[in-house]
């Protein structure tokens, strides 16, 4: 598609980008990843660690690697119970797979407005897919507006004004039914629901939550609400994999058939016991070894602004699985080049106490011709006629050079091919895998999360609950 700007005669290509190859007037758009400098095509999500100042080889770790992995596989390892996402790529349910499409394209068919209820995992999957995928500024898509993930009076206030004038479907995802915010938002959404469509309402509402126990579980069969299950076998922060995130990722529009897919071959990928064959437990390892070397927190780079919610994602499943029994390594994030001119300083001159992985993308979901200008009273025409694609991709590597050879920082580079729903679940294989080998290095269990039970209990006596 060609825009003409109203600014003199610029002229703006813009190309969507679904295949790996491009050509951008001509030009070819290779995909390609840094590695010594070079440009290389890839196809798959690879892994790159010559960046990453490891002092130790991670080929020690083989033995040990191995007997984890037999654990998992065998269910022997510590918090067994939880490792069902494993194998989810085949167990799952495919007569509730179909009642979630079939949900989904209701909600679309009659909302303007999707409204998520769900707080952590219940929520920030769904989110980091269908932002990633769909990018920020979906055209013709369904909104999907994000609530009982705060306490916050005046964000709640504000999105029950913002529903009144639109077509709404509520989608309250909670296994117990009494996590506080979530419960707390679900009930206000209740009552504007039942005020607003009266007998109607039920049908525009959907539990999804525990397939028995619980408090929502017993309100939805008495409401008529239709219900799908979180199994019990996969926690929260593993749960987008699931009804959890599967319903608002394929109300948005979103081919989760795709999605599974993905998470299918990486099972395949990211399956095999010997590191050398498998990249998620290299860079599990790879993050052991430099915690050892002293670097106790891990900066997640990304350059695309709508996988910032990949980067929350990424933190509630690394921070709340790794982070107890006074180990791990704290998870943060930056989205550069954004950030590069606020964090950027102390990335590269400040105290040395963190390495950077970074996420790169072969292929953005759309790309643009940087125009040229007659006046050039800018100076920019050095880039006219150039993908800012290739401009994003020329400061990653710049950012890179700069924070490896003067800042001394280690970096980690991870590849994806493109910003699509495969690419999601095969990324979401590739993190879960990695997390839950990097925490039994550690010797904890990689899938409970005891401190988070502590601020609840204190909650819950300060505002008077029995």
């Amino acid at each position: 598609m060609v825009h003409d700007s109203r600014l003199g005669s610029c002229r703006f290509r813009i190309c969507r980008v679904f295949h790996s190859v491009h050509e951008i007037d001509g030009e070819e758009n290779m995909a390609y990843n840094f590695k010594d400098g070079r440009r290389e095509k890839t196809d798959m999500l690879t892994l790159d660690l010559s960046h990453a100042f490891l002092k130790e080889d991670f080929h020690d770790y083989r033995e040990e690697v191995a007997k984890l992995d037999e654990a998992l596989r065998n269910k022997t390892c510590k918090g067994s119970d939880f490792t069902g996402w494993m194998t989810w790529a085949n167990d799952y349910d495919k007569e509730e797979f179909a009642r979630i499409k079939k949900a989904a394209e209701k909600i679309r068919n009659e909302s303007d407005v999707l409204v998520v209820c769900g707080i952590g995992g219940s929520y920030l999957g769904a989110r980091a897919a269908i932002e990633m995928i769909n990018g920020l500024y979906p055209a013709k898509q369904i909104e999907v507006i994000y609530m009982g993930n705060t306490f916050s009076s005046t964000y709640i206030a504000q999105v029950m004004e913002y529903l009144k004038d639109r077509e709404v479907s509520v989608n309250v995802i909670s296994k117990s039914g009494t996590t506080t915010e979530t419960a707390l938002a679900f009930r206000i959404l209740k009552q504007f629901m039942e005020d607003k469509y009266g007998d109607q309402a039920a049908g525009r509402i959907y539990a999804t939550t525990d397939k028995a126990r619980g408090a929502l579980k017993p309100m939805a069969d008495e409401e008529g609400y239709e219900t799908f299950v979180i199994p019990d076998d996969i926690g929260g922060r593993f749960s987008v994999i699931t009804p959890v995130g599967l319903l608002p990722i394929a109300a948005a529009g979103i081919d989760i058939d795709a999605l599974m897919q993905g998470l299918h071959d990486g099972m395949g990928e990211y399956g095999d016991a010997d590191l050398d064959k498998n990249p998620a437990y290299r860079y599990a390892v790879a993050r052991r070894i430099l915690q050892h070397q002293g670097y106790d927190v891990e900066l997640f780079v990304n350059y695309e602004p709508q996988m910032a919610m990949v980067s929350e994602w990424w933190k509630q499943l690394f921070g709340e699985s790794e982070g107890k029994d006074g180990l791990g390594i704290l998870p943060d994030s930056v989205n550069y080049s954004t950030d590069l001119h606020s964090l950027g300083q102390f990335v590269q001159d400040g105290k040395k106490v963190l390495f950077e992985t970074n996420l790169y993308v072969e292929q953005p979901m759309i790309d643009i011709t940087f125009p040229g200008d007659d006046k050039n009273a800018d100076k920019m025409n050095y880039l006219a006629g150039k993908s800012v694609d290739w401009a994003n991709k020329m400061a990653a590597k710049g950012t890179l050079m700069a924070h490896e050879e003067t800042g001394g920082v280690p970096n980690i580079i991870i590849t994806m091919p493109s910003m699509t729903s495969y690419d999601f679940g095969n990324m979401c294989m590739f993190f879960f895998k990695a997390i839950a080998m990097t925490t039994l290095l550690n010797g904890s269990n990689p899938f409970n999360q005891p401190g988070v039970e502590v601020y609840k209990k204190n909650m819950f006596r300060l505002l008077g609950k029995e």
